[in-house]
C-alpha cells in the first residue's frame, strides 16, 4: 500500500516514543475509492448499489526490510446492484463507517464495477510493507 494515514502515524509514533498506549481496532475495513484519498483523508468512496466496507481477517505479518502484513484470505464485496464507477484506489479503516483510514493505494489496475460485478482481492493480493 501506498501509505499510512496521518492518523495511524500518529498513533503508531505516540504509542512507541510518547507513551500513550494503542489498542488495535477489532476488525479491519476495506473501502474502494474511485477517487484518490491521502494521508489526511478524503478521496470519493464508492457508494449506492449495496456498497458497503468489506470487514477482513486478521492480516498476516512476516518479514524484515520489508516487514509486511498481508491479506491471509480473500476480501470479496457483495454482488453490485447498481453501478459503483471505475475503482482507482483501496483504504483501510477502523471502521465499517465513518472511522479513521489507516492505510491506502492506488490499484495497479483501475476496476470499472457495474451492476452485477463482485469486486474481490485474493488471499496475498493486499500488502501493506513497511521498508
Amino acid at each position: 500500500m501506498a501509505g499510512f494515514s496521518d492518523y495511524l502515524e500518529d498513533k503508531v509514533l505516540d504509542h512507541v516514543f510518547g507513551g500513550s498506549a494503542y489498542s488495535a481496532p477489532g476488525t479491519l475495513y476495506v473501502g474502494l475509492f474511485t477517487a484518490a484519498p491521502s494521508d489526511t483523508g478524503g478521496g470519493t468512496e464508492c457508494s449506492g448499489g449495496s456498497y458497503a466496507r468489506k470487514s477482513m481477517a486478521a492480516m498476516t505479518v512476516s518479514g524484515t526490510s520489508p516487514t509486511t502484513a498481508t491479506n491471509g484470505a480473500a476480501v470479496e464485496f457483495v454482488t453490485a446492484t447498481g453501478a459503483w464507477g471505475t475503482v482507482t484506489h483501496v483504504g483501510v479503516f477502523d471502521a465499517a463507517s465513518s472511522g479513521n483510514l489507516m492505510a491506502w493505494a492506488e490499484l495497479t489496475a483501475s476496476k470499472t464495477v457495474a451492476s452485477g460485478d463482485v469486486f474481490r482481492f485474493d488471499a496475498g493480493d493486499l500488502d501493506i510493507t513497511l521498508a
